[in-house]
């Protein structure tokens, strides 16, 4: 099997999942319909996050996802429009296109994560 890169990866998993905007997060937010989820790890926070968000770092992440599993989290719920984000969206697309083989179908990550929706002069909070 041929190796392949980190950046290789990420293009790859851009290919199968919804890459959305900061304007498209910002309007699914504003419905209130939306679960959003922050996975950058714990350490990252301190810049902030998007209000509404919930966090769960990437390491668990498999786990917090599966309704079978004992630290199975409320917030993946398969029903709900969830959308991830990371720092740069790296991160995120790589877990979304992971959560779309665990089942969850109504998915997307925001492309430029973090950075991009600050970048943007989005509102952001303290965790």
């Amino acid at each position: 099997m041929e190796s392949k890169t980190a950046a290789q990866m990420v293009q790859e998993a851009k290919q199968r999942v919804q890459n959305l905007t900061v304007d498209q997060v910002a309007a699914e937010l504003a419905t209130g319909a939306v679960t959003v989820i922050d996975i950058r790890e714990a350490g990252e926070l301190h810049a902030g996050m998007i209000p509404g968000a919930v966090h769960a770092s990437r390491g668990m992440l498999e786990f917090y996802a599966d309704p079978t599993s004992p630290y199975h989290r409320p917030e993946f719920d398969r029903k709900r429009r969830i959308i991830l984000h990371c720092a740069s969206g790296g991160r995120s697309a790589l877990t979304t296109d992971m959560l779309k083989s665990m089942g969850y179908t109504n998915i997307a990550h925001l492309d430029g994560g973090f950075k991009a929706w600050e970048a943007a002069g989005m509102p952001t909070r303290k965790p």
